[in-house]
């Protein structure tokens, strides 16, 4: 298992997961709460489960028939894959936290230091 990248939109996703780790969520679901496109949502997904953070599985053929839509891929956030999560996203702010100050000091100009 490996590290995903974290970027924006893969925190965003990662928190959305993280709201209810039990819960399936299907990646239409995932774009409203995370607030991204789908174009972004699902490369960020397969990579999650790639690592094994994420299980996946596909809706029961006879429910998505009954609702007259598209089959649904579930995606769930796996027991391990929440605390690698937890702690990425946890070292993720606690750097961004540490790099900001420096930089709003070094450009005074857009609000960061002192006039």
């Amino acid at each position: 298992m490996g590290m995903p990248r974290m970027t924006l939109q893969t925190q965003l996703v990662l928190q959305a997961l993280l709201e209810d780790p039990a819960k399936q969520r299907y990646g239409l679901e995932l774009c409203e709460v995370a607030g991204l496109p789908s174009g972004t949502i699902y490369p960020i997904l397969a990579r999650l489960e790639q690592v094994g953070w994420l299980d996946s599985s596909w809706e029961d053929p006879t429910v998505h028939e009954a609702a007259g839509r598209p089959r649904r891929r579930f995606y769930r956030i796996t027991q391990d894959g929440a605390e690698q999560a937890r702690d990425a996203l946890a070292r993720t702010y606690r750097s961004r936290k540490q790099t900001l100050p420096g930089w709003a000091a070094a450009h005074p100009a857009t609000g960061g230091g002192a006039s």
